[in-house]
């Protein structure tokens, strides 16, 4: 068979590619070029990328001589992924959350996510642009803006439709098909709201079912990275990979029972007929008429295909308005934490450090300031604060025993169903619970939200569950998306 590699490149899933080397059609080393050529064609404009790992052709090499000479490591075998640029790699690629201040720090190793990739042969094609100190910087910064990368555009509108969370190049990058798969880090939809926004499927692990270590952080508590994907196959294939018990992170002991699963076997598309969904009407009562439409056709496709739905189903939490705080303490103590560790060379080892050199270079890294930054610094750093601490008991309360924990009991539940990341990333952020996002239409016109964001373009239906029911919510997205195919390529051409 004659690849034409160009066109078949564009929605190739991890399957079609694993098949293809294995058959001798192309090769791991070709593969990588072709990415990495329509990085340097289409990427100029999106600014997703912000460097290509110099021996990531190299790579691609020996893994194509080891493919032949002592078979495939698995479905990740020569596979090229993108990360973002807060997740460490101990290679000749930088680590800088998208910060200046950090333009020049390389990482004394691998981050548990980067070994785990390669150990499973996957390439680290590159580094994804991101929202600056993952869009904890400045309460009026643009999402998916960095003062090392720039302004990282929406493919399928660019300049135009929102493109949400600090996984904003990991989003773009792989919805314009310039990477197989890209890793995310969320700790509050950064991973869901820009797969949403790019018509992708991306999941945001339970925490701790994912080590964090080597990962430039915001919070203890509800941090974690995560697949982005075009296919939930693709989501599946690559968090089982990512999953294992970390010494170095604490968080992960409690996922020893849910490591090393292969998730592709919870690829049922049947469960829908015996799926129970619960619709939280509240939490729709803002969308305008497009981005109902979507979310009520999503919900006709899962009466459809079976699925008992629970409409409307009340969280008591609803009616309590609350703000968190847990971020603003953590903040400071865990991003300390981490320059504390860097080599000598780098010129920031603590987030004073990181305020003091940003006034210092303020004309190119202060554009939407760093009032959040500030804000954090004035905290002890040590999580004794009365207010921290009631904050995570408020969190686990209203969040979990009068919010998701409530309504999943109460109605047996297996899933909560969201329109893209439409409040329910804090809701699940607060407990640590997972969500998977699965393409779900396009809005036509939608609105103008605040910060100047258009919220037409493609919509994301989002499923939330209880800590480590990933498998369950796998079945869940992957019979919706079998039953919907919605995803659509973006028209490249507009951005030549």
């Amino acid at each position: 068979m004659r690849l034409d590699k160009e066109s078949w490149i564009i929605e190739a899933t991890i399957t079609d590619m694993q098949e293809a080397m294995d058959k001798g059609w192309i090769s791991s080393e070709e593969l990588t070029q072709l990415y990495i050529d329509r990085i340097h064609k289409y990427d100029p404009m999106l600014r997703s990328i912000l460097e290509i790992n110099p021996d990531a052709t190299e790579i691609a090499r020996s893994l194509d001589t080891e493919r032949r000479e002592q078979g495939s490591r698995g479905m990740l075998h020569g596979i090229p992924i993108v990360l973002k640029d807060n997740i460490d790699t101990g290679d000749r690629m930088h680590t800088s959350a998208g910060s200046l201040s950090l333009a020049d720090s390389y990482a004394a190793e691998d981050s548990f996510v980067a070994a785990k990739l390669r150990s499973a042969g996957a390439i680290l094609l590159g580094k994804a642009n991101m929202t600056e100190w993952a869009n904890f910087m400045s309460t009026t910064m643009w999402a998916g803006y960095s003062s090392r990368g720039g302004l990282t555009l929406n493919p399928y509108g660019p300049g135009d439709l929102f493109i949400g969370g600090s996984s904003s190049g990991s989003g773009a990058a792989t919805a314009a098909n310039l990477c197989a798969a890209a890793i995310g880090t969320e700790t509050s939809g950064s991973i869901i709201s820009p797969a949403s926004q790019t018509s992708l499927v991306g999941i945001k692990p339970t925490v701790g079912l994912v080590s964090r270590r080597g990962i430039i952080p915001i919070t203890y508590t509800q941090d974690s990275p995560g697949p982005m994907t075009r296919t939930v196959r693709d989501a599946a294939i690559i968090l089982s990979a990512l999953t294992g018990v970390d010494e170095r992170d604490e968080k992960t002991f409690a996922s020893a029972e849910h490591v090393n699963q292969d998730y592709t076997e919870y690829l049922d598309k049947e469960f829908l007929k015996q799926a129970r969904i619960g619709i939280p009407r509240h939490y729709y009562k803002d969308l305008d008429k497009d981005r109902l439409e979507v979310i009520e056709a999503a919900i006709k496709v899962m009466k459809e295909q079976g699925a008992t739905i629970i409409d409307p189903a009340y969280l008591p939490c609803q009616e309590t308005p609350w703000r968190s705080v847990v971020l603003k303490y953590e903040f400071k103590k865990y991003v300390n934490d981490y320059l504390a560790r860097l080599d000598e060379s780098v010129p920031v080892h603590s987030l004073k450090e990181v305020i003091a050199f940003n006034q210092e270079h303020a004309a190119q890294t202060l554009k939407y300031g760093q009032n959040l930054l500030e804000m954090c610094e004035e905290t002890s750093g040590t999580l004794t604060e009365q207010e921290y601490l009631n904050s995570v008991e408020q969190n686990l309360e209203l969040a979990g025993k009068q919010g998701i924990d409530h309504i999943l009991h109460e109605h047996q539940l297996d899933a909560i169903m969201f329109l893209g990341d439409e409040d329910c990333n804090d809701l699940a952020a607060q407990l640590g619970y997972p969500s998977i996002t699965v393409p779900g239409g396009y809005a036509k016109d939608g609105v103008i939200a605040p910060g100047g964001y258009n919220t037409k373009g493609p919509q994301g239906i989002t499923f939330v569950g209880a800590a480590f029911s990933e498998p369950t919510l796998f079945k869940i997205a992957y019979g919706y998306e079998q039953a919907t195919q919605l995803r659509k390529p973006p028209i490249m051409e507009v951005l030549r």
